[in-house]
């Protein structure tokens, strides 16, 4: 007699003798080849997802330069507020932009170590507290302190953004998502001038901190709500659950009833066994700045990029000054010819991140090597060097050359359309340029990205202080024109490190792996 088993009276018994003459159930191959891809996948992020924390990481970029150049035309305002010279303010903005390129090397670190969540959430927290000690009744002294608490805390969401797109995406696309982060921080220095000069001209200099204050709240309570933690440190691929206090509340919600069925339908579930505990001797923030002096390669582009950013500074720091006194403009006519930089930063980002990933696509194919999405590629016998760099080097030309006739014809007093047109495209060239030494330091250093952006935060921050320190007296003796000279001149002359870098890079990096494997 076989045997019958029947689990419930309105379905069909069962005969096991039936299922000893059907044999082994076979796996289909499709399912197997479908299990395999989403193993090695790079990241298991589907695009949606990808734009949605994109999106998330590029409002977290806008607030350091927003934050840095948002009273760049109330700093007469300010200056006769607190009874100090223009000076003492300007001091302002560099102590600013030095404690932004420090605070980054930690953050980055840490980041890489526990996760960029909790870097993210420290950041802005920091941040929060110093706007509002900012936006209170205080003095000159009071104004520094929270200036430098602001540069502490937020500082290190750029370096966090380009991390979290180093983690979901591979080099092939890097491109396309990294030029949405960038749009960030490159439109806030363009359109905090506007902002701050029409707030402080009807609501006074201190409503300034009360809107960053409220901004940067929303932004944080999306931060908390949507963006998943990404480091591969902490959940691989994506596939790996974060720690509890590690997700969003959005992945908390979704993964609440699915470990309540897996608790009630599965037996106990094995330890993670890629968890990993956090120590502190692994917290190095001096790991950043390491990469200046232990490779050639990344030093020479963290310092040609850095000076491409100090540029965007040094510009935008002098306008409203010499717009005010050579076209007798006021703080808001003066504030919404920043247009004009923010408009061609926009371009920028529309156009070079697609044609960066079209030839970084158009030399693979030439190197016969297979390019795929999922998957990371290997950079060893690739010419990344020349695709980055190949669009980068024209896009360089043209802000150096709109740059000397920007500068030149404000200092002619030419019609105010005249240099705002030029100052367009200087901006748009200048701003292609620099996404693609920033996507090429991305890629030479995938391994530790919050470590690699922390140091192009310090090389852009740094260089940019000198940048306004030097921009004032430079401007004083020599004039306006010769500002853009100075630029243009200091490119060009360190432009052969450029070409260097594309002929040697291969084997420098073929070098230093045969190292490392030693």
């Amino acid at each position: 007699m076989s045997q019958k088993l029947a689990h419930d009276s309105d379905y069909a018994p069962i005969d096991v003798a039936d299922l000893e003459k059907a044999g082994p159930i076979i796996p289909n191959e499709q399912d197997i080849e479908s299990a395999s891809n989403a193993e090695h996948a790079y990241s298991i992020f589907e695009r949606r997802e990808k734009l949605t924390i994109v999106v998330i990481t590029a409002f977290t970029t806008v607030l350091p330069p927003l934050t840095a150049s948002i009273y760049y035309p109330v700093i007469t305002m300010l200056a006769q507020d607190l009874d100090v010279s223009v000076n003492d303010i300007n001091l302002t903005i560099t102590a600013y932009l030095i404690v932004q390129g420090i605070a980054p090397s930690l953050t980055g670190n840490l980041s890489d170590e526990t996760g960029r969540r909790p870097a993210l959430i420290i950041c802005f927290v920091l941040y929060i507290a110093g706007s509002i000690g900012a936006a209170v009744k205080g003095n000159y002294a009071v104004l520094m302190a929270m200036r430098c608490l602001q540069a502490a805390g937020i500082s290190g969401t750029m370096s966090l953004s380009l991390a979290t797109v180093s983690d979901i995406v591979t080099s092939a696309e890097r491109g396309k998502y990294t030029s949405y982060v960038q749009m960030g921080w490159m439109v806030g220095p363009t359109f905090a001038p506007v902002i701050g000069g029409s707030l402080s001209q009807y609501l006074g200099w201190r409503s300034i901190f009360w809107f960053l204050t409220i901004f940067t709240s929303v932004v944080f309570i999306t931060l908390l709500i949507f963006l998943p933690e990404t480091s591969r440190n902490i959940v691989g691929n994506g596939s790996i659950t974060a720690p509890r206090w590690n997700m969003s509340l959005l992945t908390y919600i979704q993964s609440r009833p699915k470990r309540h069925e897996n608790h009630i339908n599965t037996p106990p579930s094995q330890p993670n066994t890629h968890s990993r505990k956090f120590h502190l001797s692994e917290l190095n923030p001096l790991r950043s700045v390491k990469l200046f002096f232990t490779d050639k390669e990344t030093s020479i582009l963290l310092l040609y990029s850095g000076s491409i950013y100090a540029s965007t500074y040094m510009v935008l720091s002098s306008m409203s000054s010499q717009l005010q006194s050579r076209y007798n403009l006021t703080t808001l006519q003066a504030s919404l010819c920043y247009f004009s930089t923010g408009f061609g930063t926009m371009a920028s980002v529309l156009l070079i991140g697609r044609l960066q990933d079209w030839n970084f696509h158009r030399h693979a194919h030439l190197a016969g090597i297979p390019i795929s999405k999922d998957k990371q590629q290997d950079l060893s016998i690739f010419p990344v060097e020349l695709a980055r760099l190949q669009l980068a080097l024209p896009s360089l030309l043209l802000s150096g050359i709109t740059l000397i006739i920007y500068t030149w014809t404000l200092q002619k007093q030419t019609h105010l359309a005249v240099p705002l047109v030029f100052l367009f495209f200087q901006s748009f060239g200048g701003s292609c340029a620099y996404s693609c030494f920033n996507n090429l330091i991305m890629d030479l250093n995938r391994e530790k990205p919050g470590t690699a952006s922390a140091a192009l935060n310090l090389s852009r921050c740094w260089m940019g202080a000198g940048g306004v320190a030097f921009v004032g007296p430079l401007n004083r003796v020599a004039g306006v024109g010769w500002m853009g000279v100075t630029i243009a001149g200091a490119w060009l002359v360190f432009s052969p490190f450029v070409v260097w870098v594309v002929r040697s890079g291969p084997r420098w990096r073929a070098e230093k792996a045969l190292r490392e494997e030693h």
